[in-house]
C-alpha cells in the first residue's frame, strides 16, 4: 500500500496502486466503506485487468489517517484526490465513484477537469437530503454518534447481513463518518447534479438492476449522460456482481474512446 502526505491536514492518504496501462482508473468508495475493501475484485477483473488502478481510501476511512481537525467535507475530500493525482503526474484518468465516492468524483472533475478523461458515478448522491445510511448517521449529533451511535450503527448493519460493510464501517473514524454524512447531504449551489450535467467530458451513471425503476434513468439521459445498468445487483453493485460492474465500467470507457496518452 502507498501513502501520500497531505500538507494542510498533516495526514497520509493511503491507496493501492495496481500496475497497468493508461487510462488510469481511480476508485473512490462510498460512505463508511473503503476502496481497499470495495474494489480489488473489480480492479483485477478480466474486463479491467489491463488498466493501472488506484484504490484510494479517503481520509478517515480504511487505511488512511484520521486527522481530528479535518472537516471531512466533500469538497475537502475532493481536494485531497486532486492533490494526489497531480503529485502522481496523472491526467485523463477514469474516475469511478460509488455512492458518496461518486459525489466526490463529480467535485474532483468540476475542480480539475484536465485530470479527468471520463467520469463514472455509480448511484452517486446527486441531490441534497439524506439517504438510508446517511439518514441513520445524521439522526443524532456528532458527539452522540461518536459516543454511542457509531457502535449501534455497526451492529445494525451487521444484523442486516452486511458483514463486509460492517467491517469497513467499524474501521471508519466516527467523527469522519458523521461529518462526511452531514456534508454529503447538505444543500449545495450548484448541486452535484448540476455540476455533473455541466461537465465537459464523458460521463456515465451506473444503476444496479435491483434499484430500478428510477425516474433518473430518463432524466440523466436527457442531460446527455450515458446510463448503464449492472445486472443482478442492488446499490452495493461491486459486491453483488463484481464482474458485471467491471463490464459496465469497461463499456463506459470504450464509449468514451479513451486511449493511451501520446508521447508528446
Amino acid at each position: 500500500m502507498n501513502a501520500f502526505h497531505l500538507e494542510a491536514p498533516g495526514a497520509h492518504l493511503r491507496y493501492h496502486d495496481l500496475p497497468g496501462d493508461d487510462p488510469t482508473l481511480v476508485f473512490l468508495h462510498g460512505l463508511g466503506s473503503a476502496s481497499s475493501s470495495a474494489f480489488p475484485r473489480v480492479a483485477r477483473d478480466r474486463h479491467l485487468l489491463r488498466h493501472r488502478a488506484l484504490l484510494v481510501d479517503l481520509l478517515g476511512f480504511g487505511y488512511s489517517d484520521r486527522p481530528p481537525a479535518f472537516d471531512y467535507a466533500m469538497e475537502s475530500h475532493a481536494e485531497s484526490i486532486v492533490s494526489l493525482l497531480r503529485a502522481l503526474g496523472l491526467d485523463r484518468t477514469v474516475l469511478i465513484g460509488h455512492s458518496m465516492g461518486g459525489s466526490v468524483a463529480i467535485l474532483v472533475a468540476a475542480a480539475a477537469p484536465k485530470l479527468v478523461g471520463c467520469l463514472i458515478a455509480a448511484e452517486a448522491n446527486l441531490d441534497p437530503g439524506p439517504g438510508f445510511v446517511s439518514g441513520i448517521i445524521t439522526s443524532v449529533d456528532e458527539r452522540t454518534f461518536a459516543d454511542t451511535g457509531h457502535a449501534q450503527f455497526v451492529r445494525r448493519v451487521l444484523g442486516a447481513g452486511y458483514a463486509d460493510y460492517a467491517g469497513t464501517a467499524a474501521m471508519a473514524d466516527p467523527t469522519a463518518l458523521h461529518r462526511s454524512a452531514v456534508s454529503l447531504i447538505a444543500d449545495r449551489c450548484p448541486t452535484y447534479r448540476e455540476r455533473l450535467t455541466a461537465l465537459p467530458l464523458p460521463r456515465t451513471y451506473l444503476f444496479g438492476e435491483h434499484t430500478l425503476p428510477d425516474p433518473d434513468v430518463d432524466r440523466l439521459r436527457k442531460s446527455g449522460i450515458d446510463v448503464r445498468v449492472v445486472p443482478a445487483a442492488g446499490h452495493d453493485m461491486m459486491a453483488d456482481n463484481p464482474d458485471g460492474f467491471a463490464a459496465a465500467v469497461a463499456a463506459a470507457i470504450d464509449a468514451a474512446r479513451l486511449g493511451p496518452r501520446s508521447a508528446g
